[in-house]
């Protein structure tokens, strides 16, 4: 008897089953015991994993605890700042530092606008002082993520002065360049750029002041160049000519074009690619740090400081934010010396260099370098070891050794392409053409080439080297490019990858070198071969007397650090930045000085980030792999040849045998994963497993079996697309039971398979309805009849695949006559080859049409096309062997534990779950349930049977499922996965008797492809040992314990199983603080609150009074009764209520409503109670204070003499919110002017 455990993995659950496995015919199987653990993730948690985004659980607490450190280190300065102020005698503790009293409300702005041109005292010098320290400008990162999103930082003040001092706009200023024979074209700020704009607006107004008119002006503002032109082109009424000019000489007619606008009439056409190319130049100079860039200029020009500008802006609107009026640290910088020597000339005593350059450098301005985050990088997996050291007294494991190498490494872009070039392999059928290309290399000459024998092989080293050379610049390669950079007849052939990744870094680096290639008057194609560039460049390079050696990386050398191009790539990628305004003239001169670039093409590699992520492995394990890996060899065995274990799967079985398998699993340490999703389910599984293992009543497992949920062994591209194809059909088949619950169809009840049939239906659209094999038509009223059948393309006896794209409708009796031929055959041996409607050839060009026009997916395409010799082996085993970082470690983990981990798939799962009649279990456990609820319904359906069904049932509603699927996946062994994996080899040969296969030792992680490809004998033998046919002739699995007897004991267990879920949202935790003392610190164990209180805004609440008119009816209860306005109506309705018991059905409803019969309210009966009477009643309503500004919104305010007083404001200024609500402390709005 041999004892498994069964883990269903999900990303919020885990179903375990406990089971005894039978070895011989003298043992029973039997359940011990199910049991699931729910592991409540986080809405945002579990939908963004699924979806595959990033997970950020902590991102809102790490976001607000920065603001909170900001404040802080804000308070701090200000705290030293004040401190030493007192110190030098510029202030008290008496003065009050900030606005006090009617008419100060911008009195700081003033003093510190004033401060530069006159004499201020020493305490308002000092509130001066105190503005300038709360906010200290923008100080660049070039590492900082998200530039692409905040435009970009322009240094191009010397551009700007020329074209003020000689009154020159942008394009006239290119236009002189590119006339000169200069190719390199400045940036421009965004504010020259606009000024341009409005100055050819404005002239060219004076010949189309119909068209071009104010609010077309307004609706061009800010917007792309594409978008520009479509707002152009129906008041322009242009169609867009073709241009005749190219290239250089395109760019050149532009800014001509642009130049001539200034002064003459264009015709429509014209302006509207002048309107287009300024707008698209505004755009890309735009966003948050274009607009800091833009604003450093304006201070440049207006000879202005950071007060004196935000001062104007107030004069001018005392409404306007500046709350985002952001500008560089150099700017206030410059601002402080220009105060600081204007006032020391009035306070020479008290205004010192040396207290200037305290305050200045070290309080204000002070900002220490970022701390080296290296302590967070991940260890090589080879090249680190765990120690024990003791910490506080406490023995703790301990990581050293190797950390992991930057992904952006050169070493690492080169490593990467040769691991996925010794994976790659093509396939194709039959004898290539031996057509010999200029550069191409002797391929297929040799008869006992693998691809011409098996159709498929690995590639020879010359055509990796080949590849490698193309890939060490590029970003990739496609499956395309690479056919036709190796073979002659591409087309013919396949790849097993859609395409290989190239050498980003590189990539990157020649894209600049183009660019500054381009911009010296040369010309650089990187669409041409890599050895073609790379000659091109150093040609170029050399001719320009530019450091040459940086082109190449040499992988090979002994000295790395001294490798030019990696030194280049170093520097690039560790330089953080520097005081400069776009933090990055130290790197530019830099580079100029070692490569020899001038400073405009070196502040083009300058402006160059690489990606800030890094790989699995350290360089020192890269060094000793790669060259085992430039020689051909697997990961795995180059690895191995580099004296490294790649993986447990790689022990022998000795080792393995001699293997001391751990008796617990480790938990894994906090943030040990980097994704915070993955390790909280991997830690829950070991809780499980630990847990089991404990239980004397359980014990330690012989063997483990686990299936992993679809989105745990995906990665997050994968899961992204699954999730969004899951949204698209959840909202078609929404579509879907619409109609098919109309005419003509009519359906009342629809399952999945009137889906999957209505959708296959759909599909037969571009061919008239017809089906593809006989050409059959299909009425809707035939559609779901018994005339036709949903038929698998590829027979389920040979190909395990119930997917859509192995299904299609066809006649049944056309489906019984195939029987287990595939499309493809049938068609050929029953229509012929040609000279028939339903021929082969018709057949072809049919599926050809629909598959050109998109209804068919390529997959179904392939299987309608693929004959039997061509079905494929492996189709379980390629998902198996998945390869996610989940799947991989929680198997790991799991081998630490037995000797045995079994990978098993949904897909089988689900087979076994039909098979054992395990399907309608959940259903029959929450029948009584859901009946007394209301919620089912009972029906006879067309074939006669009675039906009973579960109101919008999903199994989602009882997580015991989770356990159900376990004890499939424990009973799942090893044989059902390699038959279902072989089903094609079923087929007799005559050669091969059936073998009788018997239970194995498998290694551990043992599923590989050599032991799932089986021959016809061995699938036949377990076909003959573990299955047998039902009553309809269908082969099934044979249950674990006889059918009848293993349902009930499944749903015994079932009945029995406790769900755990996992606490969540601790009230405290125990945490030691730390506390100062004049010596030493106190330290305190004690509970700490977690999580918040209540949300962010807090809002009020109180009552309103809410008048209604509402009929008389059923729902006018004593309670409703009580809220109806008027006494006399009130006590009358109570009076009809008593009459009836108290139900107001009986006696407001059918005879006794008040039309049929009144309620009088005198013995004369003149009056009566209406049909509607006005009731009133209270409604909470939640309110929050805001400050009365030209955004507040009247409609809103809840007290309702406030609001008229705000409206006849309002009235007062012509309806402008601006006027009304600005300047309150001259012009205040008194709630009783009397008064």
């Amino acid at each position: 008897m041999k004892k498994i455990l069964g883990l269903d993995l999900g990303t919020n659950s885990i179903g375990w089953a406990l089971v005894n496995e039978a070895e011989n015919e003298n043992e029973k199987s039997s359940i011990i015991m199910l049991g699931v653990r729910v592991n409540p993730l986080t809405v945002d948690e579990q939908k963004n994993f699924e979806k595959g985004k990033s997970i950020t659980t902590n991102a809102d607490r790490t976001m607000k605890r920065g603001k909170r450190r900001n404040l802080q280190r804000y308070k701090l300065r200000r705290e030293n700042l004040i401190e030493i102020l007192k110190e030098n005698g510029f202030i008290t503790d008496e003065p009050i530092l900030s606005e006090n009293g009617n008419y100060t409300t911008f009195e700081t702005y003033r003093l510190r606008a004033k401060a530069v041109t006159e004499e201020i005292t020493l305490e308002q010098f000092a509130r001066v002082l105190l503005m300038i320290n709360k906010k200290r400008g923008y100080k660049s990162n070039r590492k900082a993520k998200g530039a692409e999103e905040e435009g970009v930082l322009i240094d191009g003040m010397e551009v700007a002065k020329l074209l003020y001092e000689k009154d020159l706009t942008p394009g006239q200023y290119c236009l002189q360049l590119m006339e000169q024979g200069k190719k390199q074209l400045p940036e421009f700020y965004r504010s020259d750029l606009q000024e341009e704009f409005n100055r050819i607006w404005a002239k060219q107004q004076e010949f189309y002041s119909e068209i071009l008119t104010d609010k077309l002006k307004e609706n061009l503002r800010e917007k792309s160049e594409k978008a520009t032109w479509t707002i152009c082109k129906e008041p322009f009424n242009i169609v867009g000519i073709p241009r005749t000019t190219k290239g250089e000489e395109l760019k050149k007619e532009n800014f001509a074009w642009r130049t001539k606008a200034l002064s003459e009439k264009l015709d429509l056409e014209s302006l509207a690619v002048v309107l287009q190319k300024i707008n698209g130049q505004i755009n890309n100079s735009s966003g948050y740090l274009g607009a800091i860039s833009d604003r450093s200029k304006e201070l440049y020009f207006n000879k202005q400081t950071v007060g004196q500008y935000q001062m104007a802006v107030l004069a001018q609107n005392p409404n306007a934010s500046l709350k985002n009026m952001v500008f560089y640290r150099q700017d206030y910088l410059d601002e402080f010396n220009i105060i600081w020597e204007k006032q020391a000339e009035f306070h020479k005593k008290e205004l010192t260099e040396e207290l200037k350059k305290e305050i200045r450098d070290v309080i204000i301005f002070y900002q220490r370098r970022l701390k080296s985050q290296k302590g967070l990088i991940g260890f090589c997996e080879f090249e680190s070891r765990q120690i024990e050291v003791e910490i506080d007294g406490k023995k703790k494991i301990k990581t050293v050794g190797s950390r992991v190498i930057p992904r952006s490494s050169p070493l690492f872009q080169e490593f990467k392409i040769w691991q996925t070039l010794n994976n790659l392999e093509v396939s194709g059928k039959g004898r290539k053409s031996k057509k010999k290309k200029e550069h191409s290399l002797s391929l297929f000459t040799n008869q006992e080439d693998p691809l011409l024998i098996y159709g498929k092989r690995e590639l020879y080293q010359e055509e990796k080297e080949l590849l490698a050379t193309e890939l060490s610049i590029k970003e990739k390669l496609t499956k395309s490019d690479i056919l036709k950079l190796l073979f002659d007849n591409p087309q013919e052939l396949d790849l097993n990858f859609k395409e290989v990744q190239g050498n980003l870094t590189q990539a990157k680096l020649f894209a600049a070198y183009r660019d500054i290639i381009e911009q010296t008057g040369h010309i650089l194609d990187l669409k041409k071969s890599a050895s073609e560039i790379l000659e091109n460049v150093e040609q170029i390079f050399s001719g320009l007397g530019y450091n040459t050696d940086i082109i190449r990386f040499n992988s090979d050398t002994d000295n790395l650090d001294n490798d030019p191009m990696y030194k280049l790539w170093h520097l690039l990628y560790s330089f953080e930045g520097d005081n400069s305004k776009t933090g990055n003239e130290n790197l530019i001169n830099k580079i100029t000085n070692l490569y020899g670039f001038e400073k405009e093409y070196a502040a083009i590699l300058a402006n160059i980030t690489f990606q800030d992520d890094y790989g699995s492995l350290s360089a020192k394990a890269i060094r000793k792999i790669f060259p085992y890996l430039k020689e051909g060899n697997k990961y795995d065995i180059s690895c191995e040849y580099a004296g490294y274990r790649h993986s447990a799967s790689s022990l022998t079985k000795e080792e393995l045998e001699n293997m001391i398998y751990k008796d617990r699993l480790e938990i894994l340490p906090k943030n040990s994963l980097r994704n915070p999703v993955v390790e909280k389910i991997l830690n829950q599984m070991v809780h499980v497993v630990n847990a089991i293992i404990a239980d004397p009543q359980l014990g330690k497992p012989d063997e483990i079996r686990i299936e992993l949920a679809r989105e745990l062994k995906k990665n997050a591209k994968e899961r992204q697309e699954l999730t969004k194809s899951i949204e698209e059909s959840t909202r078609m088949h929404k579509q879907y039971r619409e109609i098919l619950s109309k005419p003509p169809f009519n359906l009342t009840y629809i399952s999945r398979n009137d889906i999957i049939r209505y959708k296959l239906y759909e599909e037969l659209k571009d061919n008239g309805y017809h089906t593809l094999y006989s050409n059959t038509y299909i009425s809707p009223t035939t559609l779901f009849s018994g005339d036709f059948d949903v038929e698998h393309i590829i027979p389920q006896s040979r190909l395990f695949d119930d997917s859509f794209s192995n299904k299609t409708l066809e006649l049944r009796s056309i489906n019984i006559e195939k029987g287990n031929a595939t499309a493809c055959d049938f068609v050929k041996e029953k229509y012929g080859e040609t000279n028939n409607e339903n021929s082969m050839e018709n057949y072809l060009n049919r599926i050809e049409k629909l598959y050109k026009t998109g209804v068919l997916s390529r997959a179904k395409y392939n299987k309608l096309k693929m004959q039997e010799k061509d079905i494929p082996s492996g189709f379980i085993e390629r998902d198996i062997r998945n390869t996610q970082y989940i799947a991989k470690y929680a198997k790991t983990m799991l081998s630490d534990l037995v000797k045995v981990v079994v990978s098993t798939t949904g897909a089988i799962t689900d087979r076994l779950r039909e098979d054992w009649q395990l399907i309608d279990v959940m259903k029959e456990l929450n029948w009584e349930k859901y009946k007394n609820l209301g919620l089912t319904t009972e029906f006879t359906n067309e074939e006669g049977y009675r039906i009973r069904q579960i109101n919008d049932w999903t199994k989602r509603n009882d997580h015991r499922h989770h356990a159900m699927d376990a004890l499939t996946v424990a009973f799942t062994k090893r044989q059902f996965i390699q038959y279902l994996n072989n089903l094609n080899a079923r087929r007799t040969d005559k050669n091969q008797s059936i073998s009788n296969t018997e239970e194995e030792e498998y290694d551990n992680f043992a599923i590989t492809t050599e032991d799932m490809l089986l021959n016809t004998r061995d699938v036949l033998g377990i076909e003959k040992n573990y299955l047998y046919r039902d009553h309809r002739n269908k082969l099934r699995f044979y249950p674990p314990i006889p059918l009848n007897d293993f349902r009930a004991e499944a749903k015994y267990h079932l009945e029995n199983t406790l769900i755990s879920i996992k606490a969540k949202n601790k009230v405290t935790t125990q945490n030691i603080n730390f506390t100062k003392r004049k010596r030493g610190v106190n330290k305190k164990t004690q509970q700490t609150p977690r999580g918040q209180l209540h949300l962010e805004t807090v809002y009020g609440s109180q009552k309103q009074y809410v008048v209604k008119e509402e009929s008389v009816n059923a729902k006018f209860d004593a309670e409703k009764i009580a809220t109806v306005s008027k006494p006399a109506y009130r006590e009358a309705l109570l009076r009809r209520l008593q009459e009836f018991d108290n139900d107001p059905k009986k006696a407001f409803t059918g005879k006794n409503s008040l039309t049929k019969n009144p309620i009088w309210l005198n013995k004369l009966q003149t009056a009566q109670v209406p049909e509607k009477v006005k009731t009133i009643s209270f409604e909470t309503a939640y309110t929050i204070r805001k400050e009365i500004s030209p955004d507040l919104k009247l409609d809103k305010v809840i007290d309702l003499g406030i609001r008229r007083i705000l409206e006849n404001r309002l009235k007062e200024f012509r309806n402008d919110a601006k006027k009304a609500f600005s300047n309150l402390d001259e012009n205040p709005i008194r709630p009783n002017k009397e008064k």
